[in-house]
């Protein structure tokens, strides 16, 4: 029998569930996790934050996109403000805003994991089979050279006349028609992600999803759990009622931040300090080059190619820099160029032919999730100079990628802006500028709170996903991983979700 879809502001009284498990949050993991549980014949729900939006409700607009899509209407940031931190919410979570970037975990970070970290089961090998059965899932296919739009052909072209690592990337788009709207949400229904995929067939297994409701609390006595409190909330986000589930598993899949953030308002137990430390953001800035020939950037699929000539997995490494195109639409656009009156006014009119790079670093600064006022997250993150170093050495390299490619000039938006017109004026540039607040940073990837392990001195859930400390509370997110993966991270979560389903499904037949 088929499960349904319920939106808060349908359900007109308290209500109290009792079932075999329930997962918080419907992205990557949360998704494929409901699936799975429901697959094995459990009485499953969901409970999910945002809204259920689809197709017909993405209209392109950057100023009703990011309130529906993102946390904080996009707003989300660092507690310095010197990060921008996007993510996704609503049914799907962030593979509904996400550029559909389809890279598995590399082997290098897995066996990082399995030697220094204390993953058990987890290598390539182990792996190898839940990728490719997500990949199936996903309908992933490497992106065809036609598909490419012009910005993606001037990093190609650049990379090919330096001589640097390049390559295409793969994605999980089906009756893809080149809108270059990715990150406002698909209007042409052609992303094979959570919303469109997994969620349906969770469905369809049976599993109940409730949208428009926020857990509040993880309920347990300190040794297993109970189940969650949440609340239900109408279309403009005022509660209704209350929401409790009883269930003899919870799976936790609210994003790095939000998993995190609900465990400790929840009074998790925490007896080594590890909860919500361990934040990675794969920070990033962008270099743009104007060219004498029109761009276009806003056409096609926004990021088709890869460089990586600067990016090595392993740990301690000098070369942790991973660079794609990155465009944005007018009003982000508008933001992120630097000057002031006829200076931006002049960048804007030059917008048809700009080209822009960003850098993304692998990081390695540590950084926490916290809870403050009205339980809100606060995320405390500070670059280390090794990494700062990193996002220098990036920025450069993606300079020197535009000019190879045939830009007239490139330009850092930092404050006060760099700008170079030839190589020569690169290499006597200063990159020590380059620092929090003086260069706009943002992050998409946060993943690490939670993270895994075999000790739990060093970590806070199981190599099977589960808590060290409170029997049946599991995590299916990218608070899993114990350091940064240096790649996007939709399919390592949807993998990993898939690799510890099976723990789940056999605590909550009890």
């Amino acid at each position: 029998m088929s499960g349904t879809i319920t939106r808060g502001s349908q359900i007109e009284r308290d209500l109290r569930l009792d079932v075999d498990a329930v997962v918080v949050g419907t992205g990557a993991g949360g998704s494929v996790a409901l699936r799975e549980l429901a697959r094995a014949g459990l009485n499953v729900v969901a409970l999910e934050q945002g809204p259920w939006s689809s197709s017909r409700d993405f209209d392109q607009r950057e100023d009703r996109m990011l309130p529906l899509l993102f946390e904080d209407a996009g707003g989300r940031a660092t507690d310095d403000m010197a990060i921008r931190v996007l993510q996704g919410r609503g049914l799907g979570g962030s593979t509904v805003h996400n550029t559909n970037l389809c890279k598995r975990t590399p082997d290098t970070i897995l066996d990082l994991w399995a030697n220094k970290y204390g993953v058990v089961g987890a290598t390539p090998r182990d792996l190898r089979a839940r990728f490719e059965a997500i990949e199936r899932d996903l309908s992933v296919s490497e992106i065809p050279a036609p598909m490419r739009n012009a910005n993606n052909e001037a990093l190609r072209a650049g990379c090919e006349a330096l001589g640097w690592k390049a390559a295409p990337l793969h994605h999980n788009r089906v009756g893809c028609v080149g809108s270059g709207f990715c990150e406002l949400g698909c209007a042409y229904d052609a992303k094979q992600n959570a919303l469109k995929v997994i969620v349906p067939q969770a469905v369809q297994a049976g599993a109940n999803v409730y949208v428009d409701v926020e857990t509040v609390r993880v309920v347990h006595d300190g040794a297993k759990v109970m189940g969650v409190a949440a609340v239900a909330r109408d279309s403009e986000g005022r509660p209704r009622v209350t929401v409790d589930v009883r269930a003899r598993v919870v799976v936790l899949a609210a994003s790095a931040v939000g998993s995190a953030a609900l465990a400790l308002k929840s009074g998790l137990p925490d007896p080594h300090g590890q909860l919500g430390r361990g934040l990675r953001l794969h920070p990033g800035a962008v270099v743009a080059g104007t060219f004498e020939r029109d761009i276009g950037g806003w056409h096609g699929i926004p990021q088709s190619y890869e460089c990586t000539e600067h990016l090595s997995h392993e740990e301690g490494s000098d070369e942790r820099v991973w660079i794609v195109t990155a465009f944005a639409h007018p009003i982000g656009a508008a933001a992120a160029l630097p000057g002031f009156g006829a200076a931006h006014m002049a960048s804007m009119r030059a917008y048809p032919r700009l080209a822009v790079l960003t850098a993304m670093v692998h990081d390695e600064t540590s950084g926490q999730v916290r809870v403050g006022n009205a339980g809100r997250p606060v995320l405390h993150y500070r670059m280390t100079p090794g990494d700062r170093a990193q996002l220098a050495k990036g920025l450069a390299a993606c300079a020197r990628i535009l000019l190879a490619a045939g830009a007239r000039e490139v330009s850092i938006p930092a404050i006060p802006p760099r700008r170079a017109s030839n190589i020569a004026a690169l290499d006597a540039m200063d990159f020590s500028f380059v620092r929090p607040h003086a260069v706009p940073l943002t992050a998409v990837h946060p993943m690490g709170t939670m993270r895994m392990g075999e000790n739990p001195a060093s970590s806070v859930v199981r190599s099977t996903g589960e808590h060290h400390q409170v029997r049946g509370l599991f995590v299916a997110d990218g608070s899993l991983f114990p350091t940064s993966i240096g790649t996007p991270p939709q399919i390592s979560i949807y993998a990993f979700a898939l690799h510890l389903a099976p723990h789940a499904v056999e605590r909550a037949r009890g």
